[in-house]
């Protein structure tokens, strides 16, 4: 069982989540996009929201800055934080336009504000959990998409519910988060795709 649970903050880590909405994007949207693009985009984003910050992490963590992936420690946050905020910025100057893919581009600009939010309540000592933080953007982001498309993507969502109650669980067993660091990394995730629902749905 410990395994079980702690498998669920590797596989479901914030570092996954901005591909993941990116797929579901893909495979859900009704319009049409060639296959070459779609590969193209899923490339771009590989490499920059998933190669790039592990070769920076492994920099990080050899000059000392940071000492594990899971930033158990406040003050490790900031630079990390801050370097994925950039390359979000890069993500949607350079791979997510906004006329192309609207809401993909939102989607991407939430997650940027959830970013800086993160790194904002850095500043009052408070450990938001960035692992609920990306799943509850990428769940609420998917509910949008199913309202906008008007497309069944119940079960989905439903997955991505029990996953959100399995990374809780995950966090809370490693005695990595408190609930309140729990619930407050639900609220960065979700208030600002909520908030930037109104631009696209």
């Amino acid at each position: 069982m410990n395994f079980f649970l702690k498998s669920f903050s590797y596989l479901l880590h914030p570092i996954l989540m901005p591909l993941l909405g990116a797929i579901i994007y893909f495979a859900a949207a009704p319009r049409f996009i060639p296959d070459e693009i779609i590969s193209a985009k899923i490339f771009g984003l590989v490499v920059i929201t998933i190669f790039t910050p592990i070769v920076l992490y492994f920099f990080l963590k050899s000059s000392g800055a940071i000492s594990s992936p899971h930033l158990e420690e406040v003050k490790q946050r900031k630079i990390p934080l801050l370097l994925q905020s950039i390359l979000l910025i890069v993500v949607i100057k350079l791979i997510i336009d906004i006329y192309h893919y609207p809401e993909l581009y939102y989607f991407f600009l939430g997650a940027l504000f959830s970013s800086l939010s993160a790194i904002f309540v850095i500043f009052f000592n408070i450990k938001a959990s960035l692992h609920m933080v990306g799943i509850s953007a990428v769940t609420m982001f998917t509910v949008a998409l199913s309202i906008h498309f008007s497309i069944n993507l119940t079960a989905l969502i439903a997955i991505l519910m029990v996953a959100n109650g399995l990374v809780a669980t995950s966090r809370l067993h490693m005695k990595a988060h408190t609930n309140l660091e729990l619930i407050l990394g639900i609220l960065i995730g979700i208030l600002p795709q909520l908030t930037l629902i109104n631009l696209w749905l």
